[in-house]
């Protein structure tokens, strides 16, 4: 299943929760009803006049729509509430679960170590870096992601996992948590969490009732509410039955889907086959002791708690071990116990097997020596040399990152400046990182750069991009991009107020020497991108219901400015842009659009392209490969370009274009 079968799933699998929610509800609706009827004939003289329910329903017409309206406005608010409270996206779930934000000055070098696969799998992925929390409370291995798009996602980790787990069987945990992110599952994991809350408190309700009508002293008029309180609270709580069991079916082939897109994406079967073995052999297991564990144990790695298999959230455990590992028994469970109950340093256990890379320069410590199991990262691509490139295999690669982007995120990561790295990851200094990234050339243009700093952040400012600029032109190409995302979870942690400034300040950086260069315009757009979602996720749409025919003009611009971009004459741009588009609109005669103003007039046509359904995606990307390849191959900065609009459509595209 590649990333757009899975959002259309994902999609699927929304309209089914809706559809079996309102299902629950009418039938909520309907049971509490008929409990509020029959206790009307109880206790009225319906019942000696030998009426029946149906007679009595028909009586009391309008006390039972009144009931209706009451109880479907109390699920529907308590819902919108519970949804209300998460619009902050994942940073909402995860300090509800009593995560901890990892700060950027952190010495606890096992925060260090998550944060740094956090990073780089996110590099790889070519998704925004989530913040990151680690449940310092939990000792049982665990974690999940939560957020409504990747630009407000947070990955929550317990202490279990970091000090259970080696770094291979971390990495196996987090590519687990991302492919959620990949695969459109946190926005489906947030709605499951506010719609069953609805439900919940309509048992809630009965049983608050019913203990408020203890100490009442008018026993005969309180007698229709003891009948009713105690009926609807057992009505509520069959509601939260079905609604285990709504959520457990639609999270078991999610789980499934998570694993084997780990799997593919680190290479190797053995980190998250080892995770698995811990948490089914260890006490712990994958135990959440937080009472709100039942809201997420959807979203969690393992089931968190202890569920029936009707209503399990993840399949059975031993089966996604032998998904990995065929040869693994059960009685090896006792096994890992014994090995694994007292205290290990997992970090000394990486150093021996060589696993520490990028850790030792984060710690300030001399690099430990990699085994001979470990491969040497390759090198970052000439950036004076073209890029081959296949449509098809670019379009199969969004959202589905492998082995090699791994690889090349641990290179592009772990060979930017200390200096940088830090800087990006405090929010007291990682706007400085952006600023020196748009910092211009010429000295004069840079002055007048260097002045709009000064007026909007003071002196200190500008002492600080001056250096950050001096690490910034030791930067391959392929590595401005990622640190701008190392940089997003510092950025975003700002006021909104703030965030408008920080915008309208790149803004006048960029358009300081009267023009916009094309790494200007990517970053610019990048950010931009992920701020306004950070700032409103829960509006956010990632998958739209749009058809290719319907924005014909929008695509027309982009290919004009992507054919433009990959060739060096109008020829060569005019076969380009005509290649795409056949592809796309094989009858149709489309003339190459004057994309002289394209800086401004590309930004509304990447929106309304962002509505296109999966099919009309998958589509698009390939075109547009083909049109800015069509000579054959793709320059560094092209590939940037071509990157960014895929974030445009919410498509991520890995680092490491696939050939």
């Amino acid at each position: 299943m590649n990333f757009f079968e899975a959002q259309q799933q994902a999609r699927q699998q929304s309209k089914r929760l809706v559809l079996l929610f309102v299902l629950a509800v009418i039938a909520i609706i309907m049971a509490i009803d008929l409990v509020v009827v029959a206790a009307l004939l109880a206790n009225s003289d319906d019942a000696a006049a030998g009426l029946t329910v149906g007679q009595t329903l028909a009586q009391h017409t309008g006390t039972v729509l009144l009931v209706s309206l009451i109880v479907g406005s109390v699920i529907a608010l308590a819902s919108l509430f519970k949804i209300g409270t998460l619009r902050s996206g994942g940073a909402a779930v995860a300090q509800s679960m009593g995560g901890t934000l990892i700060s950027a000055e952190t010495t606890n070098p096992h925060h260090r170590r998550l944060r740094n696969v956090v990073e780089e799998i996110a590099i790889a992925s070519g998704v925004p870096v989530p913040e990151i929390y680690v449940l310092e409370r939990e000792s049982g291995i665990n974690a999940f992601a939560a957020g409504f798009t990747p630009a407000d996602a947070a990955i929550a980790v317990t202490r279990g996992a970091l000090e259970k787990l080696k770094r291979d069987e971390l990495q196996g945990v987090i590519a687990h948590e991302f492919s959620h992110v990949l695969n459109g599952d946190m926005r489906l994991n947030i709605r499951l969490m506010g719609l069953l809350f609805g439900i919940l408190v309509i048992g809630i309700i009965g049983r608050k009732i019913l203990e408020g009508m203890r100490h009442a002293r008018d026993s005969k008029g309180t007698a229709p509410i003891f009948l009713i309180a105690p009926a609807v609270m057992i009505v509520g709580y069959v509601g939260v039955f079905f609604g285990r069991w709504i959520k457990a079916g639609v999270s078991r082939s999610r789980e499934y889907l998570a694993d084997a897109s780990a799997v593919q994406f680190t290479r190797q079967s053995v980190g998250l086959a080892g995770a698995l073995k811990k948490v089914g052999g260890l006490p712990e297991g994958s135990k959440i002791e937080n009472v709100a564990v039942e809201e997420v144990s959807h979203m969690l790695f393992g089931s968190g708690m202890n569920f029936s298999s009707m209503f399990a959230t993840h399949p059975p455990l031993l089966e996604r071990i032998r998904r990995l590992d065929k040869s693994f028994r059960a009685d090896q469970f006792a096994v890992i116990a014994k090995q694994w109950s007292q205290p290990v340093d997992v970090l000394a256990l990486d150093a021996a097997l060589g696993l520490g890379q990028g850790l030792d320069q984060h710690l300030g410590l001399e690099a430990q020596p990699r085994s001979s199991m470990t491969t040497k990262p390759p090198p970052l691509p000439d950036v004076r040399r073209d890029i081959e490139v296949q449509p098809r295999a670019v379009s199969s690669h969004v959202g589905a990152p492998k082995q090699g982007d791994f690889a090349t995120a641990d290179t592009i990561q772990n060979h930017i400046p200390p200096l940088l790295l830090a800087a990006a990851r405090s929010q007291r200094s990682a706007d400085r990182v952006i600023y020196a990234l748009l910092l211009d050339a010429d000295t004069d243009i840079r002055t007048q750069q260097l002045a709009m700093v000064v007026a909007h952040c003071g002196g200190e400012a500008q002492a600080e991009t001056l250096m950050m600029r001096e690490a910034v032109d030791t930067l391959h190409p392929m590595q401005r991009m990622p640190l701008a995302a190392i940089a997003f979870p510092a950025l975003r942690r700002h006021p909104r107020e703030w965030l408008q400034g920080f915008m309208q300040l790149i803004d006048e950086l960029i358009h300081a020497d009267g023009q916009q260069a094309l790494f200007e315009f990517c970053l610019a757009r990048l950010m931009a991108i992920h701020i306004v979602e950070a700032l409103d996720p829960s509006r956010a749409r990632v998958i739209g219901r749009s058809k290719l025919v319907h924005c014909e003009q929008e695509v027309a611009l982009l290919f004009a400015v992507l054919a433009h971009a990959g060739h060096n004459s109008t020829v060569d741009a005019q076969r380009g842009f005509q290649a795409g588009v056949q592809l796309l609109f094989a009858q149709r005669s489309i003339v190459m659009p004057d994309s002289s103003g394209w800086h401004t007039s590309l930004v509304p046509a990447l929106t309304k392209l962002d509505q296109l359904n999966s099919a009309g995606k998958q589509l698009l990307i390939e075109a547009m490969v083909t049109t800015i390849s069509h000579d054959g191959c793709i320059a560094v900065a092209e590939a940037e370009l071509l990157r960014v609009a895929c974030a445009a459509l919410h498509c991520p595209l890995p680092p490491l274009l696939a050939r």
